[in-house]
């Protein structure tokens, strides 16, 4: 069983999706606005679903103002299909998208599959590019300082850590750190790989190479 908190601010919707999550057996906090989060409500989350349209503080500016207060995947319930609202959505430090109207099934799969990448134990240590990749906290430091990675970057960084020189496709990518079934979504891993970069380059790191028209490669060491 996970804690999860949903907000949004459509009262039909809300009570649909906490009862269709508490049938899988989960814990859900169902609040109408953002300004009824506060440090308490998402200290025992494992997971969070954010509306993005909502009257006062949207879902973006929520996701910007509580993402340091939790560890947990981050995602948008989206009317906005723009490619730029997209990615505004993941550069705040969300974790993935479903854009509306959505089926209940596919929600609580992408939920499902968070929720496995939350509970995987790995059992072991890396160190690249002079980076060390803790696995079994799911942290990368540098120089014994640990990095600010959202959930989803870490993965995708912890991937292409784990198999040096060898070349991915963004769908390739998506499917791997994620593990969802049909089309990969090319565009959140774009940003996350932009994300993973700016945040390694300013520890003076530059790992990720970008082979043209194929995808993104950890370089040989």
């Amino acid at each position: 069983m996970a804690h999860i908190l949903v907000v949004d601010d459509e009262e039909d919707l809300l009570a649909l999706l906490k009862n269709a999550l508490e049938r899988d057996g989960h814990q859900v906090s169902a609040l109408l606005s953002g300004r009824q989060v506060d440090e308490a409500a998402c200290r025992w989350a494992d997971c969070i679903l954010l509306d993005v349209m909502m009257p006062g503080e949207d879902g973006f500016c929520l996701c910007r103002r509580i993402r340091d207060l939790v560890d947990c995947p981050i995602l948008f319930l989206t009317a906005k299909t723009q490619e730029a609202d997209v990615l505004t959505g993941l550069g705040v430090g969300g974790d993935d998208y479903l854009v509306k109207p959505f089926r209940i099934a596919e929600l609580r799969a992408r939920v499902a599959a968070h929720l496995r990448r939350q509970q995987r134990t790995p059992h072991s240590f890396l160190r690249r590019g002079g980076l060390d990749f803790d696995l079994r906290q799911r942290a990368v430091l540098r120089q014994g300082r640990p990095l600010k990675l959202t959930k989803s970057e870490y993965a995708i960084c912890e991937h292409l850590a784990m198999h040096p020189g060898q070349t991915f496709s963004k769908e390739q990518l998506y499917e791997a750190a994620f593990g969802f079934d049909g089309s990969a979504d090319t565009s959140a891993v774009t940003e996350h790989i932009k994300n993973i970069r700016a945040k390694l380059r300013a520890e003076g790191s530059e790992p990720i190479e970008t082979v043209w028209g194929v995808g993104y490669k950890w370089k040989n060491e």
